[in-house]
């Protein structure tokens, strides 16, 4: 098949004050007319400033293209090195030729144009078509990425449509143009697992019906596995590995694919640990990396998988157990109201007559789409949005009944740890800082020399290092930022923590390591958890007991097994078959779809 683009050698660095770091080193690869190319690999890798190279779009400074080339191929045997051509030359290529979607489409369109216009634009500057043209090829082109009534849609704002609309959306500003190449850089990391799986659906057929080539971005193998013909493995600005998707998921060779393949939570195995990129790799200061063991993934997730009889006795135990909470009925209505008085029209029913109980050293998983009520449950049981009916008994207390310093009181022993590690720290505060304030407010240990030493040990407990005590939330990472959250969470010796999409925008390798402190934690400390998320292998991984909730209601309640190997319910079916599983029998299947 021919060749539409080649990238040999590429540099692109970044200066700093005192060093220069080389974000993309040496790279080089191929990518043919209507192939996908999935680049995968850890947030830092190289991946996103790879492709924002071969746009041309890396801001400098402080950065810097500084070798190599990216030859555009065309059909007439033409070729173009897109790094030796003027900015204005350039846009001919940018959007039109090549068209790009980004991570997150709320900020990628523009909020105060209409979704349609921007479409529009994008036509209009590319090609010399009229505005009533463009509109009609908009309306056409909502239609292909299926997007309900796509005449309404083109006049909506993006404020107004749901996060796998504004995917869609920018899907449908991407394929405008129809480009010859159509670079997606984690387009589908922020979705629902069912809204994912219609997008990676869509792709497919939209790159199959245009004949047009694809570089997918991402940092799951799983989604990879789904969509791509061949497959980079990128690691500190280097391809590590390189080569069709069989031969990746088959035969890994280099120890960081090993690591990224035997990371991601598994749906037919229940494992103690997940095991990590560490497991299989040990890097020297000077960069040389060398392989732990020789062991292959299997072998590995064979070594912590837990057996029926372990389970079985868990189970048993916890059932004799006396629930340590208990919510009965548990209703949470918001009104809605509209006009200039604000008149009342009706509710929505976030949360709908739902019941259940936790027992002490329990995990229960709430799992479903967004929007389904599951944010809103973990929050009503710590009264951080008023009940509008039910009970919730916590420790033999009713929650509902508790005056202000009484519920006060109560939070030390229930805790909440946010999906945004980001948002709920204050920017302004050390980390240290942020910690000892839960103390100093729940007035906590005697002094501040006590209290110090305490956050020390916290953060010792969470795997970071005492000199982090003094820095600011902006410089971690995001893995390391939810350890702080869980450091802070832990800091008054809680019973009960609610982890609400606490690992749902880590990378699969930060994840198996969050979810690992996780239940380290919840073995060293006693604690009971509540594990909300939309992904149904993290919450199968964690969980004792799964509640699958839509609409506002369980619609089923069973061990984390039972979910898994016999769903009752059509909706908790949708989602264990929307999760990319990246098994040889899928992908075998996917080739086959594809060649029929």
């Amino acid at each position: 098949m021919a060749t539409l683009l080649e990238v040999k050698n590429l540099v692109t660095q970044f200066q700093s004050e005192n060093y220069i770091t080389k974000a993309v080193n040496d790279v080089s690869f191929n990518l043919e007319r209507g192939k996908t190319l999935g680049i995968v690999g850890e947030s830092g890798s190289g991946k996103s400033v790879t492709a924002l190279s071969i746009m041309q779009l890396i801001a400098t400074p402080p950065g810097k293209i500084a070798g190599g080339q990216i030859l555009f191929h065309e059909t007439n045997g033409d070729v173009t090195d897109l790094l030796s051509l003027p900015e204005e030359k350039m846009r001919t290529y940018r959007g039109n030729r090549i068209s790009m979607i980004f991570q997150e489409p709320m900020t990628s369109l523009n909020p105060v144009f209409r979704c349609g216009d921007q479409i529009i634009e994008a036509i209009t500057l590319h090609q010399k078509v009229s505005k009533e043209e463009a509109r009609a090829r908009t309306i056409h082109l909502l239609k292909e990425v299926q997007l309900p009534r796509p005449e309404t849609m083109i006049d909506q704002y993006p404020h107004q449509l749901s996060g796998g609309q504004k995917q869609r959306v920018m899907i449908a500003m991407a394929m405008s143009c129809t480009p010859d190449l159509m670079i997606a850089d984690e387009p589908t990391t922020a979705l629902d697992v069912t809204v994912q799986a219609t997008i990676l659906d869509l792709m497919r057929e939209l790159q199959t019906s245009y004949n047009m080539s694809m570089m997918f971005i991402t940092h799951d193998l799983g989604v990879v596995a789904e969509i791509a013909d061949d497959v980079a493995v990128m690691y500190k600005g280097k391809i590590v590995e390189y080569g069709n998707v069989e031969q990746i998921y088959e035969n890994p060779q280099h120890p960081y694919t090993k690591g990224l393949l035997a990371c991601r939570p598994r749906l037919d195995k229940k494992l103690r640990i997940l095991p990590t990129v560490r497991d299989f790799m040990d890097e020297q200061p000077d960069g040389t990396i060398t392989e732990l063991h020789q062991v292959s993934v299997e072998d590995r997730i064979h070594e912590v998988e837990i057996t029926p009889q372990e389970i079985n006795d868990r189970n048993s135990r916890l059932a004799k157990e006396e629930p340590l909470l208990s919510v009965r009925d548990l209703q949470v209505y918001f009104p809605i109201r509209t006009g200039l008085f604000s008149s009342l029209k009706g509710y929505v029913k976030a949360v709908d007559g739902i019941s259940f109980d936790v027992k002490p050293g329990e995990t229960l998983g709430l799992v479903g789409e967004s929007g389904c009520g599951k944010t809103t449950t973990g929050r009503a049981i710590l009264r951080l949005v008023e009940p509008t009916a039910g009970e919730i008994t916590f420790a033999g207390r009713d929650v509902r009944s508790l005056g202000s310093s009484d519920l006060k009181a109560l939070r030390k022993d229930f805790q909440i740890i946010f999906q945004d590690p980001y948002s709920s720290l204050n920017p302004r505060l050390s980390v240290g800082s942020a910690i000892m304030e839960v103390l100093k407010v729940h007035n906590y240990m005697d002094n501040d020399k006590m209290r110090k030493e305490y956050v020390h040990y916290l953060l010792d407990k969470v795997n970071l290092l005492p000199h982090h005590f003094s820095n600011y939330p902006h410089e971690f990472s995001g893995g390391q930022r939810q350890r702080i959250c869980i450091a802070r969470a832990l800091a008054l010796k809680p019973k009960f923590l609610i982890c609400d999409e606490s690992v749902s925008a880590l990378d699969v390798s930060v994840q198996a390591q969050v979810l690992n402190l996780l239940v380290d934690l919840r073995e060293e400390f006693k604690l009971t958890y509540i594990f909300i998320s939309h992904d149904l292998s993290v919450v199968k991984f964690i969980s004792d007991r799964i509640a699958v909730m839509n609409a506002g209601k369980i619609v089923e309640l069973a061990t984390s097994n039972e979910i898994y190997s016999s769903p009752k319910e059509e909706y908790t079916r949708n989602l264990i078959n929307a999760i990319p599983k990246g098994t040889m029998e899928d992908i075998h299947r996917r080739r086959r779809e594809k060649a029929a």
